[in-house]
């Protein structure tokens, strides 16, 4: 006889074999002991968390001969036809493939006849947001009137996909991720009906990395069991076939993080890609241990919600002193980043290196949180002593510190006393003369700023060298000479300097639009 899959050989006879949808079963049997049936359920949640196995019980139970406490009694002539699929009251539709208007319209045809033996026809639509909106549409009326003999149970991993027309006619039940401890119990069951010797540890790995699915639970266990065949199931052989990194490896890339060593950083994922350990499997693992470190840093009592054995978690505790919160939120946003990346990437390693770089120096990046760590490592520095100097502090370019920014106070700008009464005026008016400018003069008069020249000419100032070349052309200042005219009532003579050609010049020029609107507001108070 040929070899059956754990979660095919294992699949619930009865409701009590179900683990982790306690809320789901009570409700289930409830209504089959007290008659109560619905007409249309909708079974929604993750995969392999028990919609198809309680979907087929459900259908055992409403035809058993003699149910017992709401459960299949498993021995009635019923219940072996519909173990063995030879029951024509059970109907299993795949909506992946099965997903026209004609395939929906057969079963509306069908519903019309009473089922031959048994109570109920129970039709189990499997994946059923992959029907199509004619499909829906061809459901709708036989999903809320069906004939009194027939049962409708809707599977679905995407509820959101489901029109609101039908979720209105259904009862709906939320299937839980299933906890690792009850996994874990469950799995411990099945070893030792299968006498197969496995270490709890073991387990507890194959059911963390299940992610709340009983099915890949079993799957994960069925893969490692064959690979050690007739050996004890260990948890270093179950890392070794999933690919997976032990804590004690994060552990150590941790400190070495922290102690900025890029070469010990890049020589540990050396190994840890020649032991064969898959690289996006790798940053998710990471992620998730950062995550832990940072619950333990930011949160006091939370044995609860880690999954770690007493020493582990002893030891994370050690590792979240060494740093702070706002250090190891940068590490997550680094490798939240990267894992999103990691799907498409061909050079995966190269991606992991520079993450570790970045990580081990944070005066590559520019982020609030990064200049935090940086102001760390610095602190440390200073208290071991060590002199700072531009190769050390991480924040210059080169070799030689920048200019230092002079921050003596300047002596204020002045405005001349003999300022011609035009050009008091210009500055007072600038902001309405450049208002009534047409496009595109406008935009460049923006970059300008007013100013005294020589004599009585008006000095326009500009940082834009784009600015300084459309307004020396003849035609553009004639323009701009009509402007002031009509303010003013009398023509002035302009010059134009960028500041780009003269940066000396800039610390001695006056803008008159800033310096005559102060004038207005002191003598205003």
């Amino acid at each position: 006889m040929s070899y059956t899959a754990l979660y095919r050989k294992f699949r619930p006879d009865n409701f009590k074999d179900v683990k982790g949808q306690d809320h789901i079963v009570t409700t289930l049997k409830n209504q089959i002991e007290a008659d109560r049936l619905g007409h249309a359920y909708l079974f929604c949640g993750t995969r392999g968390t028990g919609k198809t196995s309680i979907a087929k019980l459900f259908a055992k139970a409403v035809n058993c001969e003699a149910p017992k406490e709401g459960s299949p009694c498993g021995e009635c002539p019923s219940c072996r036809a519909i173990v063995s699929g030879a029951s024509m009251n059970v109907i299993e539709i795949d909506a992946a493939s099965n997903n026209g208007v004609d395939n929906i319209r057969e079963i509306v045809d069908e519903v019309s006849y009473s089922p031959a033996e048994g109570k109920y026809k129970v039709y189990i639509i499997d994946e059923v947001h992959m029907l199509s909106i004619g499909a829906f549409n061809a459901l709708l009326k036989t999903l809320e009137e069906p004939p009194s003999y027939v049962i409708f149970i809707l599977a679905t991993t995407e509820v959101h996909k489901i029109p609101i027309t039908i979720l209105s006619r259904c009862q709906r039940y939320d299937f839980k991720r299933i906890s690792i401890d009850t996994i874990v119990g469950r799995l411990q069951e099945l070893m030792e009906a299968e006498h197969i010797p496995v270490e709890e540890k073991a387990l507890r790995f194959v059911a963390k990395t299940a992610d709340g699915s009983m099915r890949d639970a079993l799957s994960l266990l069925d893969q490692c069991i064959a690979f050690h065949f007739g050996q004890e199931l260990t948890y270093e052989k179950t890392l070794d076939v999933l690919g997976a990194v032990d804590t004690e490896v994060f552990s150590k890339l941790f400190r070495l993080i922290l102690a900025r060593d890029i070469p010990g950083c890049i020589h540990l994922l050396e190994d840890i890609i020649m032991q064969g350990r898959e690289l996006t499997q790798f940053v998710n693992d990471l992620s998730w241990y950062l995550r832990n470190l940072l619950l333990v840093k930011t949160s006091d009592n939370m044995e609860e919600m880690l999954d770690f054995s007493r020493e582990n978690l002893n030891r994370l505790k050690e590792e979240a002193k060494e740093t702070d919160a706002e250090t190891i939120l940068r590490y997550i946003r680094i490798f939240a980043g990267l894992a999103s990346q990691m799907k498409y990437a061909v050079q995966k390693r190269i991606l992991v290196e520079v993450a570790l770089i970045k990580l081990c120096k944070p005066e590559m990046e520019t982020s609030t949180d990064s200049l935090l760590d940086r102001i760390r490592s610095l602190e440390e520095k200073l208290e071991q002593g060590i002199a700072l100097s531009p190769q050390n502090v991480g924040g210059w370019a080169g070799s030689q510190p920048p200019e230092m920014v002079n921050t003596a106070p300047q002596a204020p700008k002045i405005l001349p006393q003999a300022l011609p009464e035009e050009l008091k005026q210009v500055g007072a008016k600038w902001q309405g003369i450049v208002a009534e400018a047409t496009m595109p003069l406008k935009s460049y008069l923006r970059k300008v700023r007013p100013s005294a020249g020589e004599g009585k000419n008006l000095l326009l100032v500009t940082e834009d060298g784009v600015v300084y070349d459309y307004l020396s052309k003849p035609d553009n200042q004639a323009a701009v000479l009509q402007l002031i005219e009509n303010f003013l009532g009398k023509t002035l003579e302009i010059e134009i300097r960028s500041l780009e050609e003269n940066r000396s010049f800039e610390a001695s020029y006056v803008d008159l639009s800033q310096i005559i609107n102060m004038e207005i507001e002191e003598e205003n108070e």
